[in-house]
Order: C-alpha cells, then structure tokens, then sequence
C-alpha cells in the first residue's frame, strides 16, 4: 500500500533535514530511511535507481530521492520528494551565505561541522557494507566494482567512461532470453510532452532574464543553465569544472571562496551541488541585496528544475526498458560498478575528513570513532547523534590547546 501524503511529506523532510555530507552520505540516508527503516523499496529497486540516476546529467542523489518518491505516488510524490531534498539545505546555505558575505569565515560553524562530517563518514561506510554485501553475490560483480573503485581511485578513467564501460560489459555478456512482461508505458507522444512541458518549464525563465535582467544575473542564469545540461559524471566531475570556471576563468570567485563553499556544501544538509547556490550568490555580490537574493532563485532553479523532467519523463520506461535482457544485464552490471563508484566517493570523503592537511586530524578521528559508537552498538537515532556530534565538535574546537 502506497503511503499516505502526509507520511511522504515527513519521509522526505526527514531525508533532506539529515542529508549531510554529499551524495555518498545522502544515498546511505536514502538507504537507511527508505530500504531499512520503511520498506518502500527493496535493494533491487534502490540499486537500480541509483544506477539510472547516475546515467542523466545532474545531481544524481537529488534525482534518486524524486525517483523514490515518484515510485510511491506519481508526479505528486517526486515533487515533494525532490523539493523536500532541496528546500532545507538551500535555506541554510542561503542564511549562511549572506552571513559569510558579511562577516567572512565562520570559524565556529566549521568546528560545529567537523562532528557532523565524522557522522557521516560512519554512515557512508555503514551504507556502502550493507549495498556491497547485498549486490556483490558474486565473482562477476565483485570484479566489476574493484574495476570501478581502483579506476576512480587513481583517475585511471572519468566517470562517465566507468559506467559506460561497465554497461557494455554486462549487456555483451548477457545469457541469453526473452523479455519479460511488463506493464506499458507511457506512449511516445505523451512521453514527448512530458519532456517539452518541462523543458519549458525550465527555460522560460531563464530567457526573460537573459533578455531583461541585469547583465551579472544574466550571465550567472546562461552560465548555470549551461553548467545543468552538460553536468554529466556526478556531483565531484560538476563541481571540478564549475570551480576551474568560476575562478580561473570568469573571475568571479576567488580560490579561498571556492574552497570555503564546497566545504559550505559538504557539511550543509541537501544535495553537494548546493555550492552552485553559494557561487551565484558570491558572484552576484556586486548587485547588492536584492541582486544576491535573485541569484541564488535564478542558481536554484537552473539546476534542479531539469531533474524533475529528466525523472517524470524517463522513469515511466525504466521497468521496460529493463525486462530486454541485455539491458538489464547492463543495468545490473552499472550497478555492480556503482558499489565501487560509492567506494571510491566514500575513501575521497573519509580521507578529507580524516587527513584535511594531508596529515591525521586527531579530533576528527576522535569524533568519527565516537560516532561509530553512537551508531553501530548503541544505535542512536541519527538526528541525536547528528546534534551530539555537532556539540562535540564545537567544544573540541574551542579547547584551550
């Protein structure tokens, strides 16, 4: 039986409320609430999921929250999915912004992070155990991921390359056998209209800005609409380019910016490209209150309105598509090769949690074992052990030593 709306709407606020610390932590949130906690989803549907997520250009955990919450309750439930994985982080990163515009770093938030990061760097690793030990049930598998992680690890090979790769391999070795029935999808032509209602939808806006905003806004609304519809590779690959292009070449942020936002983003609730929200407002500091405040709408709406259609127009297929056995197969090899993507993405975290400056932070270690503690044998509920960390981080931090 589908959840009731109310029941989504608490679901999914509860998600973007906790969902710190990138895509990584967020898919372990994902994880825990939808898979573990409520059974809305069994692994099968969640791997698959994130597999498709990770095929479209965007934020490929936003997508998966509106996928889950389009599976529960249509159109409807991806909405109030998908907004509800935003609105949290992009608030508190609105106020912290302004205030670091301000005042400059925020030494005292960043310490206060510093538990959090330790929390989710155990809620990763929980999250990649238990995906790992239930997709990897074989040789096969097992090779595929080791391929992906050590691929990513060392930059043997981008994103994108990974997974097609990975894809080929699965529909290429697929045994043979006929299609499954499945339910019918949506025709072609309503297919059609979905995908043009939205790419309206999204781009209307953007267009009158360009031809009546002020000349920053409008090259801020024609850069991160161009940043959304290439923004293939996932979350890291976006935000290595968008930083190379920001700083070195339009000028608008300075490299200590830069930085300061995407550890912003690491340690804020929602999806980790929130730190485009963080660049446009600081880009668009020039033009004064009302000038950042647009901003950040026109940053917002350029790289998340394209999620929504890519999810109502694709995921109607998803189950078609896959019954053909060489598209399944490649699916479940993509997914295969997923565990190691999340595996490469979990080491990148845990090495800039643990290792910042390149060398052992003794209280971050400290923290991250304390969190293991609170979150494997005594199992706290994770806002408590979320908050107990931030606390503890903070008074770490303002030790006398």
């Amino acid at each position: 039986m589908r959840p009731s709306l109310r029941t989504l709407v608490s679901c999914f606020a509860r998600i973007g409320l906790l969902s710190f610390g990138g895509p990584v932590a967020q898919i372990g949130v994902m994880h825990r609430e939808l898979v573990e906690r409520r059974g809305w989803l069994d692994d099968p549907t969640f791997t698959r999921g994130l597999s498709f997520a990770m095929l479209l250009p965007g934020p490929e955990a936003m997508q998966l929250c509106t996928y889950a919450g389009w599976r529960q309750r249509g159109v409807i439930g991806g909405l109030v999915a998908g907004a509800l994985f935003v609105l949290p982080g992009a608030l508190v990163m609105a106020a912290i912004t302004i205030a670091y515009l301000a005042w400059g770093q925020l030494p005292g938030v960043a310490q206060a992070f510093l538990g959090i990061k330790a929390a989710v760097t155990v809620v990763v690793a929980q999250a990649l155990w238990r995906l790992g030990r239930k997709m990897l049930t074989g040789a096969f598998p097992a090779a595929l991921a080791l391929v992906a992680f050590i691929a990513l690890s060392l930059a043997l090979a981008p994103f994108p390359v990974v997974v097609l790769i990975a894809a080929a391999i699965g529909a290429l070795t697929a045994p043979p056998g006929s299609a499954a029935p499945t339910p019918n999808g949506p025709s072609l032509a309503e297919t059609i209209r979905t995908a043009t209602l939205w790419l309206g939808l999204w781009l209307a806006p953007l267009a009158l800005l360009l031809a009546t905003g002020p000349d920053r806004l409008a090259q801020i609304a024609a850069f991160f609409t161009r940043l959304a519809a290439l923004s293939f590779g996932g979350a890291y690959a976006l935000l290595a380019w968008m930083s190379d292009a920001l700083v070195a070449d339009k000028g608008w942020l300075t490299p200590a910016q830069m930085v300061d936002g995407l550890g912003l983003a690491e340690t804020t609730p929602g999806p980790l490209v929130l730190v485009t929200q963080f660049a446009g407002m600081v880009a668009a500091a020039p033009l004064g209150p009302g000038g950042i405040a647009a901003a950040a709408l026109v940053t917002l709406w350029a790289i998340f309105t394209p999620c929504f259609g890519l999810i109502f127009t694709l995921a109607p297929h998803l189950d078609r598509l896959t019954s053909a056995p060489r598209l399944a197969a490649a699916l479940t090899a993509v997914s295969a090769a997923v565990v190691g993507v999340i595996a490469s993405l979990a080491l990148f975290f845990a090495r800039h949690t643990l290792f910042p400056d390149g060398a052992l932070s003794l209280p971050a270690l400290g923290l991250t074992a304390l969190a293991a503690l609170f979150l494997i044998p005594l199992r706290l509920p994770l806002p408590a052990a979320l908050a107990l960390l931030a606390m503890a981080g903070w008074l770490l931090g303002n030790l006398p030593f």
